[in-house]
């Protein structure tokens, strides 16, 4: 049996993923001065305008102005050829307070709502995502270090790329069509960039995987000099698919960026992701899905649903029961657990949340747990 999947990246310039920068950029700069900071902070970008907008609560002096503009001019927008530049944007600032009604439950380590989450792991690749959404991923980054070093100078930040895997009875064989739009300066001609792209970005990363029959789209349009937010908004949160895993697991439908992690939708969407990471590192299974269902003001998850896809031996129930003996789920296990009142969560804005090295919850050091099961 055949069949394809595919799995999109987009590059730190997209303006979604600006805002996600520019609000977990606010959050690191309260969580570094005040580590029990309370933090809901979503940011909309338009043409030469930034709102930042929602709760906060923290003991932190933190100029939020300074630290948007900031994190605009790193990304890259600091000239008008890019659509947007960072020292002309208009800040406007609507900050409030976190509900005392909901501070209450949530300072003594219960959940402050209800959520369901979910998450994926496979042996597809070393950091065990999918092989879709890892190569598109590694060719987003590859854009971005040609950028950077100017090895492709008439590159503009705003970018994105979507990868197709071609599956034979459920193992990835080969890939089936790559679509890459990068936004570019007027003096490229079209026939420039589309071999520029091949050779030093294509080829490199996706090696044996490409062949013959490789259908390749890049910029399908045939021009694309003006990017976002001028031609686009951006808004935090709206690129979840690509910070989880492209598609090939269930999603429960919230985003990561702007919370602090007393959210229960981003501390908890990374412990499933610990937990999944673990099962696959065993061995046990080549394939797992793990749900983890929460009801507000209960510390511990009133479900844990395991689903290896029928790559395992092992029965689901042993699984969970191993799940339930050795890992505590609640909030203030997980959050002492994963160390996340650090201040680290730019750089996950930055691209991706997983399938990196160096972030706690990407850790495969409770495989053990699992491997006993065989």
């Amino acid at each position: 049996m055949k069949y394809l999947i595919t799995s999109e990246s987009v590059s730190e310039w997209h303006p979604d993923k600006m805002c996600d920068q520019i609000s977990d950029a606010i959050l690191d700069a309260c969580l570094e001065q005040d580590p029990d900071s309370r933090v809901a902070c979503e940011t909309l970008a338009t043409t030469w305008t930034v709102i930042v907008s929602w709760e906060i609560t923290t003991k932190a002096k933190v100029n939020y102005t300074e630290i948007v503009r900031k994190t605009v001019k790193e990304i890259g927008y600091n000239e008008t050829e890019a659509c947007y530049n960072w020292d002309d944007i208009w800040v406007h600032l609507l900050i409030n307070t976190q509900s005392p009604d909901i501070a209450q439950w949530v300072d003594t380590g219960w959940a402050g709502d209800q959520w369901i989450m979910y998450w994926f792991a496979t042996n597809e690749t070393d950091d065990l995502m999918p092989l879709s959404i890892s190569l598109a991923h590694k060719l987003i980054r590859k854009l971005e270090e040609v950028r950077h070093n100017n090895t492709l100078d008439y590159l503009l930040p705003d970018a994105k790329v979507q990868v197709t895997i071609e599956f034979e009875n459920h193992k990835p064989k080969r890939v089936d069509t790559i679509v890459i739009s990068n936004q570019h300066r007027e003096r490229v001609s079209l026939e420039q960039l589309q071999k520029d792209i091949l050779e030093v970005i294509i080829k490199p990363v996706v090696g044996d995987l490409l062949d013959n029959n490789t259908i390749l789209h890049i910029n399908p349009t045939g021009r694309f000099v003006i990017g976002w937010p001028k031609g686009d908004c951006g808004l935090t949160g709206r690129k979840i698919i690509v910070d989880t895993y492209g598609w090939l697991g269930r999603h429960w439908g919230w985003a990561f960026s702007w919370k602090d992690p007393s959210k229960v939708d981003r501390s908890w969407a990374y412990i499933a992701r610990y937990v999944a990471k673990n099962i696959v590192a065993s061995w046990i299974c080549e394939r797992c899905e793990v749900q983890l269902g929460y009801a507000i003001w209960v510390a511990e998850p009133v479900s844990i649903y395991v689903d290896t896809f029928g790559t395992s031996n092992i029965k689901t129930e042993v699984i969970v029961n191993a799940i339930e003996e050795n890992f505590d789920l609640t909030p203030a296990w997980i959050i002492e657990t994963l160390n996340l009142k650090n201040p680290i969560y730019r750089k996950t804005a930055k691209w991706w949340h997983f399938g990196r090295d160096d972030v706690s919850w990407e850790n495969t050091n409770r495989k053990e747990v699992f491997e006993k099961l065989i």
